[in-house]
Order: C-alpha cells, then sequence, then structure tokens
C-alpha cells in the first residue's frame, strides 16, 4: 500500500526518498464500508481522495431526490467535490462508497504545502487536473453528441473494467440509460 501512493506519483514525476517521505507525510489513509459516504451534501469537503481499493460513485441530487451519476473512481483514481474542497464551501455532491474502500486523504492545506515545497508535486497535480478535465469534457461531449449505444460502448472501451465492478443499475444512470436499455446494449454487444 505504501509503495502505491510512490507508484502513483512517479508515473508522472520523479521522487528522491527525502521528498516521498514529505509528501507521504500529508495524506492519511482512511477505510469505508460499502454504502458509507466520504463526502455528504452539504458538509464541509475536507479531502480529495487517492484510491487505494475499492470503487467510489459521484453523485448530485437534484431538486426531485433523483440522483445523477457524475463519474466513478477505482484504484489510482482521484476523486472529490473540486469546487467545494478547493472554495472551502460545502459539498454540493456526494461521494458514497460502492464497494468497501481505502483511500489516500489529502487536506487543501496540505495540498498547498506539498505544492509550495516541490515543484514538481505542482506539476504532478496539474497532470492529474488536466487529465481529470479532458475525461469530463469527454463525458459532456458524449451527452451532448453520442446516442445511448456509442456512450455504452465508448464505456466499454475506454473503462471496461467499470463494466465488471459497477452494479447495472447505476451503470444505466451513469449512461442516461434505462435499466432496460443497458440490458438489451450488453446482450448485443
Amino acid at each position: 500500500m505504501e509503495e502505491m501512493l510512490r507508484r502513483h506519483i512517479e508515473q508522472v514525476v520523479p521522487l528522491s526518498d527525502e521528498e516521498y517521505t514529505f509528501v507521504r507525510q500529508h495524506f492519511s489513509i482512511k477505510h469505508c464500508k460499502k454504502g458509507g459516504f466520504l463526502i455528504d451534501k452539504n458538509e464541509p469537503v475536507r479531502y480529495v481522495y487517492l484510491v487505494i481499493s475499492g470503487l467510489l460513485k459521484l453523485v448530485y441530487h437534484d431538486k426531485t431526490g433523483r440522483e445523477h451519476i457524475i463519474s466513478f473512481a477505482m484504484e489510482d483514481w482521484w476523486e472529490s467535490d473540486y469546487p467545494a474542497w478547493f472554495s472551502r464551501q460545502p459539498a454540493s455532491l456526494s461521494l458514497q462508497c460502492i464497494e468497501d474502500t481505502e483511500v489516500y486523504c489529502l487536506s487543501l492545506d496540505s495540498y498547498q504545502t506539498i505544492c509550495a515545497k516541490l515543484q514538481k508535486m505542482e506539476h504532478f497535480f496539474l497532470h492529474k487536473a488536466n487529465r481529470g478535465h479532458m475525461a469530463s469534457q469527454e463525458r459532456i461531449l458524449s451527452f451532448l453528441t453520442a446516442n445511448p449505444r456509442e456512450r455504452y460502448e465508448q464505456v466499454l472501451r475506454k473503462q471496461p473494467a467499470l463494466m465488471q465492478r459497477v452494479p447495472k443499475t447505476l451503470l444505466a444512470a451513469y449512461l442516461g440509460v434505462s435499466r432496460e436499455t443497458l440490458s438489451r446494449l450488453w446482450r448485443n454487444n
């Protein structure tokens, strides 16, 4: 587990042992059971999370109570309600565990300290943020331009592990289709 964080960072930037020790001291580890929440809507967002093991869903609940799945996060993925985290405002989203989950937690103060002391970590976080922005834009474009089959095939191609781990009801909601439509897409693939 300790090596997971270092390997994750060093996919983007190299770290000396001293640099890694400095970075690691700013992270804590949290365990959360299936069904538990790391972030609750309207509560303070204390951390951004790096998934060590498990599966999360980031959701928005509209005024009618309908759940809209923004994203899923599995091992090696970062997730949070970023606008709330950066602005220190209450969450507008919820982050729930779909499986028993273990995460690294990074507070905003620790993030800022790490970036101020190690420019290479600022580069690391910029790289991760850019990748996240690109993925978000691809998802938005798929909802604007692709039909359900194309959205399904895109997830199948880009995130095949998700298809095996996410319950079909949640996957259907993520794709913006009914459970029945997802079943037809699944059978015809």
